[in-house]
């Protein structure tokens, strides 16, 4: 058994509306001869032939007024379906949102995000989830809405992205220390003792990578998981921390930051989400006003 044809469905909606093939083709702008066709078809189709003439007009037989209603329901129906979808009232939805961030953001940028979902969108909740590695599965099978990183070779060629912001490494100690008076020099710098930091189950840094060809290291006394352990145990010791500058605004209060003594490349921040929810309005507004916060608008 063939298919059918579900384009038939809005040619019988406006014959039995026009109840005239010239009208009728005038309106779906084809030809009096294509429409005859269709009519034809719909025929064939139905096994009724829907419209008769009477004197010089057509009039719809008994199987046709059956149709009319069940035809134009449909037709309307199918209409709302495929246009593009509106922007829902704010105020009025309610659905959960999980973004998937690297350390520090939650604690930047969380709180600007919660406040301006509240007031703009009071039923939206946004749970923030730990970015531990760079795989985007979650992404993809739907667990996560939105990720934050860097975009690699890695990144899945199906995904979206858009840059955030940029940022940069930096040094930090507790007020007091010996680095918070005068110029750090390279040779000060790593004449320190380090708090390094283990990312996706490395051991290097972008620091290391710039000092490398100088013939110079750190000296890394002790290894953490994450940027705010390391800024924790730099606050109550003589130990230095190198982390994200954007990430780790929060986290830093109360401390001494400087520049690295040694260039080291700046990084572009993005926002990461998977096409099927591209045209998605809620969740166009959401990757909007994150973008809004991380911009500071």
């Amino acid at each position: 058994m063939s298919s059918p044809d579900f384009n038939l469905l809005l040619t019988l909606d406006v014959l039995l509306a026009e109840g005239n093939v010239a009208r009728a083709a005038r309106r779906l702008r084809l030809s009096p001869s294509a429409m005859s066709r269709a009519l034809a078809r719909l025929r064939e189709t139905t096994g009724d032939p829907l419209l008769v003439r009477a004197g010089r007009s057509l009039t719809p037989t008994p199987r046709a007024l059956e149709l009319r209603a069940q035809v134009s329901r449909l037709v309307e129906e199918a209409e709302t379906l495929l246009r593009p979808a509106e922007q829902p009232d704010l105020k009025q939805v309610v659905r959960s949102f999980t973004l998937r961030t690297r350390e520090g953001f939650a604690e930047n940028f969380g709180p600007p995000l919660i406040a301006r979902a509240d007031q703009e969108a009071p039923g939206v909740q946004l749970c923030f989830l730990p970015k531990l590695d760079r795989h985007s599965t979650l992404l993809r099978d739907g667990t996560v809405d939105l990720e934050t990183g860097v975009v690699d070779a890695a990144l899945g060629p199906e995904l979206r992205a858009q840059a955030l912001f940029h940022d940069r490494f930096i040094g930090v100690v507790r007020e007091g220390h010996p680095l918070s008076r005068g110029k750090v020099t390279v040779e000060r710098y790593t004449g320190g003792r380090h708090v390094g930091v283990l990312r996706d189950g490395m051991d290097h840094a972008p620091i290391d990578a710039a000092l490398n060809p100088l013939g110079l290291e750190r000296r890394v006394a002790t290894m953490v998981g994450g940027f705010a352990t390391a800024l924790a145990l730099a606050r109550s010791s003589d130990l230095i921390a190198t982390v994200p500058e954007r990430h780790s605004g929060n986290l830093r209060q109360g401390m001494f930051s400087f520049t690295l003594p040694v260039a080291v490349p700046e990084f572009a921040v993005s926002l990461l989400w998977h096409p099927r929810l591209q045209a998605d309005p809620v969740h166009r507004w959401l990757r909007e006003m994150v973008r809004d916060v991380c911009a500071g608008e």
